[in-house]
């Protein structure tokens, strides 16, 4: 569905998969000079608190303006997390909020949710950025290409840059990075938007995405960090990593009162474990 996002591509000849990491940190740090000035959407996961931990380091806090986008599609785990991330790292930080759930074409929840929820985002950073003489950043990579998401070519559209995606960086070469750097954000497992775990066509509402934080939470607190929960109607899909799904099943009682807790009627546990973006699988092979 659409185009490809109009951004300048690596050249994976020089940079492919293969290469030393080292080398497309360099490459990251030269894509970043040629920009000067960056607005980086900063949500505090792997990938966008590299880039910003990248920017601030070279550019320094003068030119570097890191910004968390507040809604409810956002946990509040989260947004703490990426203050206090800003905080250890001395970045210049703001949080805004984006006003994505006011809009009838983001709730109505079509294979262009992502769409609407990065032109909302730009709504916000784009003045920032303008006000600045800065370019907007987020912190795609390189295996962020390949699934359905609109949200790049929205944002891309409106001016927004793809560092990491232009030094060639995949997530294998940002969690090596992050590492190599001390980052504790190195091994954060991924967190998308809570909108992300309403199946397309199911209005997203903020009652919805508040029933879903609340069973993630509650599944942390129980020691599941890396899980999803789709949400089905009265109905919870837990999805955890394969070699998780026994401890699921062994703390059962646990696990259904937590969720059960969170306004869920039933409780059920996929059995093909944690899978990225696996409702896209609904929009059919070309995304439509």
């Amino acid at each position: 569905m659409g185009s490809a996002p109009a951004f300048p591509e690596p050249d994976m000849r020089r940079l492919g998969a293969s290469e030393p990491s080292a080398l497309k940190s360099e490459a990251l740090h030269r894509v970043l000079r040629d920009l000067d000035r960056v607005v980086v959407a900063f949500s505090g996961g792997a990938d966008s608190a590299l880039l910003a931990h990248a920017a601030h380091t070279l550019l320094g806090p003068d030119r570097v303006h890191v910004v968390t986008a507040v809604s409810p599609s956002l946990a509040g785990d989260e947004r703490a997390d990426a203050a206090a991330l800003a905080d250890e790292w001395g970045l210049r930080w703001s949080a805004v909020e984006t006003d994505e759930m006011t809009h009838a074409a983001y709730r109505a929840n079509d294979a262009d949710r992502c769409a609407h929820c990065k032109e909302a985002l730009m709504d916000v950073l784009a003045p920032i950025a303008a006000a600045e003489s800065a370019t907007v950043v987020l912190g795609v990579n390189v295996d962020d290409l390949g699934d359905h998401r609109p949200g790049q070519k929205a944002a891309a559209d409106r001016g927004a840059r793809f560092p990491l995606v232009e030094a060639g960086l995949t997530k294998d070469d940002v969690r090596a990075r992050s590492r190599a750097l001390g980052l504790r954000t190195a091994d954060k497992p991924a967190a998308a938007c809570l909108a992300s775990r309403v199946p397309y066509g199911t209005e997203v509402t903020v009652g919805v995405l508040s029933g879903v934080e609340r069973a993630e939470a509650a599944l942390r607190r129980l020691g599941f960090d890396d899980l999803r929960v789709r949400h089905h109607d009265d109905t919870a899909r837990i999805e955890v990593p394969t070699d998780r799904l026994a401890d699921v099943v062994e703390r059962r009682d646990a696990v259904v009162a937590a969720v059960t807790s969170s306004g869920y009627l039933y409780v059920t546990l996929d059995l093909e474990g944690l899978r990225s973006g696996n409702l896209n699988a609904a929009l059919g092979p070309d995304g439509a």
